[in-house]
């Protein structure tokens, strides 16, 4: 698991799809479903932390693409 849309693909497998309106929302609330399939034994412990981490990379970027930008929030 590599990118983004592996871990779409992985969440897709169990029926979640996530779709907020904003990138890094949406990375956020992913991160929230996979804690979740996790915690209910669904999802294997090496494939969490492998999506764990590509979604920890991508939020990364997106603040960093925020913060260049000067769009900054604070929500």
């Amino acid at each position: 698991m590599k990118t983004l849309y592996d871990v779409q693909q992985l969440l897709k497998e169990f029926g979640v799809y996530v779709y907020v309106g904003k990138r890094k929302w949406d990375i956020e609330l992913m991160a929230l479903e996979l804690d979740n399939l996790f915690k209910s034994g669904v999802v294997s412990h090496d494939d969490y932390l492998k999506a764990k981490l590509v979604l920890r990379h991508e939020h990364h970027l997106e603040e960093q693409l925020e913060t260049r930008n000067g769009l900054k929030e604070d929500v």
